[in-house]
């Protein structure tokens, strides 16, 4: 292999002025616990890395009561799960976060390194969907705000273009009486890739769904939203009929294959199963106030 060629920019902008030039040819890293295990086994073998993992003040996570919550690129997994302000305020976050790999992956990997690898199985897409989030982007052209469901376009594949890099990613606040939960189904280990990911959040206004977002991870090309499903369970009393047949249709709206880890029936069986498990529980958290 040839030699690699390494870049440590100072800034974000420095770093989108080397994508810039560099184009196709380069790869940003930051934690690197994808990256690096790609070009030992000769699946991606860039000639430039961008390392951006020393760029300062880059992990922040700060809340605001008007904005919401906003979260620098450079979080690692850990802070995340470890945050009180967000195990307190968007719990959801912290559960997705708790659930992606080993304790060491989780300190050293990004948010925004889970996000830009754009595995359809990656733990925080469905929370963050479900919590309605939206992505700073910073090019050479300037910065532009995406929604976290209309970022991805395919396997490993995002609408980032050569010269831009994921900056900040940004959650509004939740509405009052909002429940979210997110459940990973593995066969063997948790820190196993998911089969399914579901990513649950509601919210209850005086006994109806006046909210209802379910998002689905691992069971087709990108992470989806479930709207059909969505769709019947809005403005409606939560019941046990109602509730599996919203769970039903989430299943029939996923398109999950076949691989090592599990068939494309089991996966779309199991979509049904956490779908209604995770209204259940979110809907719990909303009487426990």
């Amino acid at each position: 292999m040839d030699a690699v060629e390494y870049f440590t920019p100072r800034t974000m902008e420095e770093a989108c002025s080397l994508l810039s030039q560099y184009k196709e040819q380069a790869k940003v890293i930051a934690g690197g616990t994808d990256l690096l295990v790609w070009m030992k086994h000769g699946e991606i073998l860039p000639k430039y890395i961008i390392n951006i993992r020393d760029i300062p003040n880059e992990g922040y996570i700060v809340y605001d009561d008007k904005v919401g919550l906003s979260i620098g690129a450079l979080a690692t997994i850990h802070s995340i799960e470890a945050a009180s302000l967000i195990q307190e305020k968007f719990n959801i976050l912290a559960q997705a976060a708790s659930k992606l790999g080993t304790g060491q992956i989780r300190n050293q990997a990004t948010i925004a390194g889970n996000l830009c690898n754009a595995s359809p199985s990656a733990e925080l897409a469905p929370a963050l969907i479900v919590l309605g989030a939206k992505v700073r982007i910073l090019g050479t052209a300037g910065e532009r705000v995406v929604l976290i469901e209309d970022f991805f376009t395919g396997p490993g594949q995002t609408v980032l273009k050569p010269n831009e890099i994921l900056v900040e990613i940004q959650v509004p606040n939740l509405l009052p009486r909002s429940g979210g939960v997110y459940i990973k189904h593995t066969i063997r280990k948790a820190m196993d890739l998911a089969i399914v990911g579901v990513g649950i959040m509601i919210t209850v206004d005086r006994d109806i769904l006046s909210n209802v977002r379910i998002a689905l991870g691992a069971v087709a090309p990108t992470p989806i939203r479930a709207r059909k499903a969505e769709k019947i369970l809005t403005g409606k009393r939560l019941e046990d009929d109602l509730l599996e047949k919203a769970a039903l249709i989430a299943s029939e709206e996923s398109s999950p294959i076949s691989d090592v880890r599990s068939s494309a029936d089991y996966r779309k069986k199991m979509v049904k199963v956490l779908v209604a498990r995770a209204i259940k529980q979110a809907a719990e958290q909303v009487q426990a106030g």
